[in-house]
């Protein structure tokens, strides 16, 4: 089944330079709504959620720039990019020295996507596909890093996430963060590091460029 869906993947999307992020290539859509229905009829199902591995999301973007720029953050450490979609955080911070880099997402899709995207980027990634929201942090954190991008846009979803990310900062995880202004984006606890605007289709967002910042958590 992964092998299909990496050729479902090269049949319905182009190898892609991010646009903030040029020195990476991920895999992305023309359009959403196409890719969206044949997604569905891929695994047979409806009401799905919107294939986010299949775009550049303004937030990743950002996320990525600032490691990629900021090599310090995540060189030498161990990093899980948490809703990874297509891996491109991920796979800036392989690319920024940092190791082992962990991608989750539970989007099925998203496994031979980062795959493949990892692989265009001679870089390596694990991959998990579970949903480690609800999970209690280990007494021993398994990452020094946890990179978030763009996940913020539904209320019950970025409760769980802030919830799981508090539980890792308060073993000592350093968690960044890369959002456009999402609804459920709580600035309250955060400190801003970085401000980009970022190129985006009027297909997804509601404007042609984005303002984008990068924040750090505070516990």
């Amino acid at each position: 089944m992964i092998a299909d869906r990496k050729a479902f993947i090269r049949a319905n999307t182009r190898l892609r330079p991010v646009p903030l992020v040029p020195e990476i290539s991920v895999y992305v859509a023309d359009e959403a709504v196409p890719i969206w229905q044949k997604t569905e009829e891929e695994l047979d199902a409806m009401g799905l959620p919107p294939p986010y591995w299949a775009f550049a999301w303004a937030g990743g973007q950002a996320l990525a720039r600032y490691v990629l720029d900021n090599r310090a953050a995540v060189a030498g450490l161990r990093v899980l990019d948490l809703a990874a979609g297509s891996g491109l955080v991920a796979i800036a911070a392989a690319r920024a020295g940092a190791a082992p880099v962990v991608a989750a997402d539970i989007d099925p899709f998203t496994d031979p996507a980062i795959a493949l995207n990892a692989d265009a980027n001679d870089v390596y990634i694990e991959i998990i596909t579970d949903d480690l929201l609800d999970r209690p942090a280990s007494p021993e954190p398994r990452y020094d890093v946890i990179l978030v991008g763009d996940l913020f846009y539904e209320r019950d979803t970025a409760a769980r996430a802030l919830a799981f990310l508090d539980r890792h900062a308060a073993g000592g995880v350093r968690v960044l963060v890369g959002d456009p202004g999402r609804t459920y984006l709580p600035k309250d606890r955060l400190t801003r590091l970085a401000e980009y605007s970022v190129p985006v289709t009027r297909e997804l967002e509601d404007v042609d460029i984005k303002r984008t910042v990068v924040w750090a958590l505070n516990l």
